[in-house]
């Protein structure tokens, strides 16, 4: 399952996944890892998410992105929930074809690994791909 929180820069996205992921972690019976561009945000997650700030490791585009969420879901066949921060940010995409080919992948990914993936985009609804619109629950 995926779920996109859209909206422009500066709207409330990260406060929005912020409480979902603090108040996953009471329903979720397996482990939950949050992917963000820093560790600003340290302080404010329950002490039971795993944050991993994504540029602290040899990422460079949505390739390797990729492949760095497939490492992190191997190491740990526990996560139940991954939140992705910044997604167009931390995973190095600027064009549409790049965001719909990254979903695609995180879509099998979520299904073969039964992982829910939350991202945050910031972009605005209109702004995004047709075909990946109908995995926004959250405009703003």
């Amino acid at each position: 399952m995926i779920q996109i929180i859209s909206g422009k820069k500066g709207q409330g996205k990260t406060k929005y996944l912020l409480e979902q992921v603090n108040n996953a972690v009471k329903d979720v019976s397996g482990h939950i890892v949050y992917l963000d561009k820093n560790t600003k945000h340290m302080y404010e997650l329950n002490n039971k998410i795993r944050l991993i700030s994504v540029p602290s490791y040899p990422v460079t585009n949505c390739d390797e992105f990729l492949g760095f969420i497939s490492g992190i879901l191997s190491q740990d066949s526990d996560i139940q929930e991954a939140y992705l921060d910044s997604f167009l940010t931390i995973a190095d995409i600027s064009e549409s074809d790049e965001i719909e080919n990254a979903i695609e992948k995180l879509e099998r990914m979520s299904e073969q690994f039964q992982v829910k993936f939350v991202l945050s985009v910031s972009k605005s609804e209109n702004d995004l791909p047709e075909s990946i619109r109908k995995y926004i629950t959250i405009s703003l």
